[in-house]
């Protein structure tokens, strides 16, 4: 079959609710190419439109984490999305075939998958949609994470029926404000990562249960079991930090930025780091933090220092903008220390201060009353 006058399917590679992924061809440009043709959406007229403009969101994003965006349109009745073709599986399948995942790959998964999502946040983009199907693992064992613009048009309030039922069949992976019926922002995701990465480790989710709303509420009132009664060989920093991000309040999780920093530069090991430093005039900002059309909450500003790039290290790190060196969640525990040395200058002068005070009363009050 041939869609557009270009793109020749071949063969399905996957299969969901919504539609299909197709291997394909690009006869025009001699390419191979994934194509996802998603389920008739019948006479909703407003379909294309926000389809179109998800589509044209999410083909802004070129990065190496990230599953690129080349071409959509409509064929017959059905909405199709044309992406980059990744040779190799999802982490639902790695998980389906091996289980639970080495420590040490997990921390590698997570750094990249934290940096595709920063630089998607940097840019207004929530994916709202993060679980292991859509994460990908390239020949090399890149992680591409797949679906952006996907996931937002299928949570549309307008959408068909069947897209609320996708939402709720990733209940899985819901943030707890999501479940409240609230917008999606950045530290949703950060959450849904959390999940992810607590199955990666365990081979479960953090939250089961025999229905999706039973589901829904265990991330809004139940702690997670701790990860190391499953996995007695994971460090006691990646345990604290991984359960930091599953914190039910979305401005106690640390932003993706920071996540990549955590895992890129090797803190989950568990070895002793310098307390990190907060610049004078900067505070942590609250909320989600995203700008652009899908930004929400209080944390609508992005510093400038982000709109740079992100720079990855050579095993999927990354390397933050130095005004945006904030306190994640494991060292908020850590109160800043006054200047010791200055501090006890002030105590010494205010003591020496008083006794002087109390010398000078006491030799007045004996020359007061000493016989003349």
């Amino acid at each position: 079959m041939l869609i557009a006058g270009r793109y020749r399917l071949r063969d399905t590679i996957g299969q969901g609710a919504m539609g299909e992924v197709w291997r394909a061809f690009d006869e025009t440009l001699g390419r191979p190419v994934a194509v996802k043709l998603l389920l008739p959406h019948d006479s909703d007229h407003t379909a294309s439109s926000r389809f179109r403009l998800e589509a044209q969101t999410a083909g802004r994003l070129s990065h190496p984490n990230v599953v690129g965006v080349l071409d959509f349109g409509e064929f017959e009745g059905r909405l199709f999305l044309v992406m980059e073709l990744v040779e190799g599986g999802s982490l639902d399948g790695v998980l389906a075939v091996s289980g639970p995942l080495p420590v040490e790959r997990v921390a590698h998964i997570a750094s990249q998958a934290a940096v595709g999502l920063a630089v998607a946040h940097r840019q207004g983009i929530v994916h709202r949609d993060i679980k292991p199907a859509n994460l990908l693992l390239g020949a090399d064992d890149t992680l591409k994470i797949g679906d952006f613009g996907i996931a937002r048009f299928l949570d549309d309030p307008g959408a068909a029926l069947t897209a609320t039922g996708q939402i709720v069949g990733t209940s899985l992976y819901l943030a707890p404000e999501r479940a409240l019926g609230r917008t999606a922002g950045p530290a949703s995701d950060v959450y849904s990562l959390g999940c992810v990465l607590y199955q990666l480790l365990t081979g479960r989710p953090p939250f089961q249960a025999d229905s999706p709303l039973a589901v829904l509420h265990q991330h809004l009132d139940s702690t997670p079991a701790p990860p190391r009664q499953m996995r007695t060989d994971l460090p006691a920093a990646f345990e604290n930090y991984l359960l930091g991000l599953l914190a039910k309040e979305p401005e106690s999780r640390p932003t993706a930025e920071e996540v990549a920093d955590w895992f890129g530069r090797g803190a989950w090991r568990g070895a002793p780091e310098p307390l990190p430093v907060e610049h004078l005039g900067h505070s942590r900002p609250n909320g989600p933090h995203a700008t652009g059309p899908h930004a929400t909450g209080p944390r609508a500003a992005v510093p400038a220092a982000l709109g740079a790039a992100p720079a990855a290290h050579s095993h999927g790190g990354f390397a933050p903008a130095a005004d945006t060196e904030w306190r994640t969640s494991v060292h908020r525990a850590a109160t800043r220390r006054p200047k010791l040395p200055l501090l006890r200058r002030s105590r010494l002068a205010a003591v020496l201060g008083g006794a002087g005070l109390f010398i000078a009363a006491l030799l007045v009050g004996m020359l007061w009353f000493s016989p003349s």
